[in-house]
C-alpha cells in the first residue's frame, strides 16, 4: 500500500479561487489593496507595541512592513493562498527572522502559539455559516492569550453584498460583540471607508475586542 499524500492545512477551503486571484493579478490590482494599512496598523498598535501579532488573511498586505517598522518582535501571516504569502515572503526576505508565513484555513489550523494581537481584515465577512463563525471565534479564543486583543475588520451593513465573486455576511459592531461574545468583550468600534483602486467605496465595520 502507498503512503498516503500529506494532509494540505489548507483543508477544503477555495485555496484555488485565492491562488488564482493573486495568479491572474498583482497584489495591487484586487479591490482590498491599500498603499498604506493605516486604519489596520493603527488598531493593532492601539495599546503600544506588541511582541507578538498574527495577520489572519493577510494576502500580500503590507502590514506587516509597517508593524515591523513600527517595532514588533514576531509578524505571524496566516492565508489560503501559497502564492500570496510567498510575495510578502519575498519581499521582506531580510527580515525572515521575524516573520513567519503559514498557508493553512484559519477554521482547522492548529494552533500551537498565542499571540498579543490578532488582526482580520475581511476574513470573518466570508464566513456565512454559523458553524463557520462559531469554528473561527473559537479559533480566535485560542490563540489571543488573555487580555490580548483581536482587531477585526469586516463589509458594514451598508458594504457589498460580495467580494472577489463570493457572498459575505456584512457587520454591525454589536453584531461582531455578540457574536465573539463568549470569549471577549468589545471594547473599540470605528467606521471606515476603503477605496478600492478603482475608486469604488466600501464601507467597513471595525472592532477592537478584548480576550478575557
Amino acid at each position: 500500500m502507498s503512503a498516503s499524500a500529506p494532509r494540505d492545512p489548507r483543508g477544503t477551503a477555495p485555496v484555488a479561487h485565492w491562488d488564482g486571484v493573486y495568479a491572474e493579478r498583482g497584489p495591487r490590482d484586487v479591490s482590498w489593496y491599500e498603499e498604506t494599512p493605516a486604519v489596520s496598523a493603527r488598531l493593532v498598535l492601539r495599546d503600544g507595541v506588541p511582541a507578538s501579532v498574527i495577520d489572519v488573511g493577510a494576502g500580500a498586505s503590507t502590514l506587516p512592513d509597517a508593524l515591523l517598522d513600527a517595532g514588533v518582535g514576531h509578524v505571524t501571516l496566516l492565508d489560503l493562498s501559497l502564492r500570496a504569502l510567498s510575495l510578502t515572503a519575498a519581499r521582506l526576505d531580510e527580515r525572515s527572522t521575524a516573520l513567519t508565513t503559514i498557508a493553512a484555513d484559519v477554521l482547522t489550523y492548529a494552533f500551537e502559539d498565542v499571540f498579543d494581537v490578532w488582526h482580520d481584515r475581511a476574513v470573518f465577512h466570508f464566513l456565512t455559516s454559523p458553524e463557520q463563525q462559531a469554528a473561527y471565534v473559537a479559533a480566535a479564543a485560542g490563540a489571543v492569550r488573555p487580555g490580548g486583543t483581536l482587531v477585526l475588520g469586516a463589509f458594514a451593513p451598508d458594504g457589498p453584498e460580495s467580494c472577489s465573486g463570493l457572498p459575505v455576511q456584512r457587520w454591525s459592531s454589536s453584531s461582531l460583540a455578540e457574536a465573539f461574545g463568549s470569549a471577549f468583550d468589545l471594547e473599540h468600534t470605528e467606521q471606515a471607508e476603503h477605496h478600492t483602486p478603482w475608486d469604488a467605496v466600501q464601507p467597513f465595520t471595525w472592532v477592537v475586542l478584548r480576550r478575557r
